[in-house]
């Protein structure tokens, strides 16, 4: 193995040890299919246009996990 995998395998660590925190920090979506048809309106009326920790956690974990894929592919082919 050359050291170009190894830094990229330490990246991937890192990026899987993020996933696993950002995840476990943030806070459940909704109270399954009730909570889809009865807090709908919530979602465009009550957030505004300011961006909360929950936005910007899934944003991060969007990010961090697009990452993650994206060096398991570039693993698979060295």
């Amino acid at each position: 193995m050359t050291t170009l995998t190894y830094v990229i395998m330490a990246i991937q660590v890192l990026c899987a040890i993020g996933l696993i925190a950002i995840i476990t920090i943030q806070s459940g979506k909704s109270a399954g299919l009730s909570g889809a048809i009865g807090g709908g309106s919530e979602t465009f009326l009550g957030k505004g246009k300011s961006k909360t920790l929950d936005a910007k956690l899934a944003s991060a974990t969007k990010w961090i996990a697009g990452v993650f894929v994206l060096l398991t592919f570039v693993l698979n082919l060295l």
